[in-house]
């Protein structure tokens, strides 16, 4: 079974940075996808950043430039560094995992999921 765990958020002022990371078990592919996505309260789940196996990458518009999703393959870890945080920002960030190569931030396309870390960030 995959299971994907994170670790890192927390609560920080506007302009600053979190780091949050993800370990995937139970992965048999070695060709896959990682992602993060977040739901803000009453809003729908959307993608964040994804990073597939490949090293191919995608972004939504929204945290472009300010977002950076690295991956350690070897250890099926995967790392969102958010910088110039703002309070848009707010919301459950989850990590998922799909079992083949995807360039995508449609979460309809992963199965398996973590069960989200909070990431609160004030004006």
């Amino acid at each position: 079974q995959v299971q994907p765990v994170e670790s890192g958020g927390g609560s920080v002022q506007a302009g600053g940075s979190l780091r949050l990371s993800c370990v995937v078990s139970g992965l048999s592919s070695s060709r896959n996808t990682l992602g993060w996505f977040r739901q803000a309260p009453g809003k729908g789940r959307e993608g964040v950043a994804t990073m597939a196996s490949d090293g191919s990458t995608a972004y939504a518009d929204s945290v472009r430039g300010r977002f950076t999703v690295s991956r350690d393959s070897s250890e099926n870890m995967i790392t969102l560094q958010m910088d110039s945080l703002n309070p848009e920002d707010t919301a459950m960030y989850y990590c998922a995992a799909a079992p083949y190569l995807l360039w995508s931030l449609d979460p309809a396309h992963f199965q398996s999921w973590g069960q989200g870390t909070q990431v609160t960030v004030s004006s």
